[in-house]
């Protein structure tokens, strides 16, 4: 094989370039493997490289990483959201809790708020949940539909990536397993390196703090825009602009979670909170008593309880399996999508993309410099692409093994770690063609730029704390 040179960088220009232009992810990322086809035969002087099913997606899609993707996110987290649709049980807790808790909109904001860390899942899961449950609330109390997008939308990818009882945790590990051998030789170190990160994961942390602020109106900067909503909401009585227009024509769309609740079947609270509970109490206390990671079988313990309490008390098999089947379709595009950028990562790692831009830069970026510059490329890449998941895909490959030839140090390769993990939520935050974007403005009712442009300046305002905190973490590490 030819040593590594710029052509080993071309599916990820393709992936991002197609990503910007073309505003289609799916395409995007799969002409990128399919361009990884030539270059592997250029790389090896075998024309087989041509065939980028056999050398790329089937390799790449076989694994055990991606299997689990698909037990968490595709069956456990769909059929969960399908059950949850049938009994009402996410909605009734929502509309319970709700109206003892919001007394104006202060308190309705804090609901939404809360509601985002408990539906800590991410992405669409957050953004639909959240969305949907508490608007009605905040709608009662004048809340602007542009403050509810920015608090459903901040509470989704951050709020995932530092409570990751989620698909996250597995995916990231498949991206980053065997980059560095020593920090990374399998799948379980993998995710627990995960874990021990999410303290420098600042932008998170950072971006769901200042929406808690936000939710209290307690932050002092809202910019210009933000200001204006909440002012003409309060004053007014108006939630959205004069000029608004909703994110998506959904006429004729059925989005009322409560026409979906089965046939004779009577919501409350059980079936909402004895699942959740079985999730976090699987996933948390084995991991924090005994080092263990069970997040898969909290996934299935969670999706099981959910079924056996809507069987006891009543619920059809038929409606069950209705439901489970319903939700798992919603997740399709999104497994799909999944597959993809896994591949991708594949790519980078036949292709030795993180050994060229080791030797490209490896000498050249302080040591102090780098989690800032991952930071900042990051938000560039998700922000053109609209998904965090497929730049993880892009710059993990890279990063790691990139942060280990400046600095040898396992504390150094989690700040830059962290910086990877929370840059990418930023763009996927704030884009416009990001699903959580346009979901969190969809089902909050806002206009889709009203939301993009009052939500950018406090994203931005959280980005710049979050590479202040990482270069001060290199600082003091080193």
């Amino acid at each position: 094989m030819n040593d590594p040179s710029f052509l080993s960088l071309v599916p990820a220009i393709v992936a991002v370039t197609l990503a910007f232009y073309t505003r289609q992810v799916l395409l995007s990322l799969f002409l990128g493997v399919v361009s990884a086809g030539p270059v592997l035969w250029y790389q090896t002087g075998d024309a087989s490289g041509l065939n980028f099913v056999a050398n790329f997606f089937i390799p790449a899609l076989g694994t055990k990483g991606y299997a689990q993707i698909l037990l968490i996110y595709l069956w456990c987290l769909g059929g969960l959201l399908g059950i949850w649709a049938k009994t009402g049980g996410a909605l009734h807790f929502a509309t319970v809790v709700g109206g003892r808790l919001t007394q104006g909109p202060r308190s309705s904001m804090l609901f939404g708020w809360l509601l985002g860390c408990i539906f800590h899942q991410g992405g669409t899961v957050s953004t639909v949940l959240a969305g949907t449950t508490v608007k009605p609330v905040t709608d009662k109390h004048h809340v602007s539909h542009e403050e509810l997008a920015y608090v459903v939308d901040s509470t989704a990818s951050p709020v995932a990536t530092i409570l990751p009882f989620n698909a996250w945790p597995a995916y990231v590990a498949t991206l980053v397993l065997g980059t560095v051998p020593s920090c990374f030789p399998d799948i379980v170190t993998s995710v627990e390196f995960f874990f021990t990160s999410i303290r420098y994961n600042f932008y998170g942390f950072i971006a769901v703090g200042m929406t808690l602020l936000t939710a209290l109106q307690v932050w002092p900067i809202l910019g210009t825009k933000m200001s204006a909503a909440r002012h003409r909401s309060r004053t007014m009585g108006k939630l959205d602009a004069d000029d608004a227009v909703p994110v998506l024509n959904v006429e004729g769309v059925d989005t009322d979670p409560a026409s979906q609740i089965a046939e004779g079947y009577t919501p409350n609270l059980l079936d909402f909170l004895i699942p959740i509970s079985v999730l976090l109490g699987t996933a948390i206390i084995p991991y924090a008593c005994f080092d263990t990671n069970l997040i898969n079988e909290a996934f299935m313990a969670c999706l099981l309880t959910a079924i056996l309490l809507a069987w006891l008390q009543g619920m059809r098999v038929k409606d069950i399996m209705e439901g489970f089947l319903n939700g798992c379709k919603t997740m399709t595009i999104g497994a799909i999508i999944l597959g993809l950028a896994v591949t991708m990562a594949f790519v980078s790692s036949q292709l030795h993309t993180a050994d060229y831009m080791v030797q490209l830069i490896g000498n050249n970026i302080p040591a102090i410099a780098l989690p800032a510059l991952l930071t900042m490329l990051c938000m560039l890449i998700a922000f053109a692409c609209g998904t965090s998941f497929g730049t993880y895909a892009v710059v993990f490959p890279i990063a790691m093994p990139l942060a280990w030839s400046i600095e040898a140090d396992p504390t150094y390769l989690s700040i830059c770690f962290g910086a990877v993990l929370g840059g990418a939520v930023f763009g996927d935050q704030c884009s416009p063609i990001s699903d959580t974007t346009i979901l969190s403005s969809m089902f909050t009712g806002c206009d889709l730029m009203d939301h993009v442009t009052t939500q950018l300046p406090l994203a931005l305002m959280a980005s710049g704390l979050g590479i202040l905190c990482s270069t001060l973490a290199v600082a003091i590490a080193l």
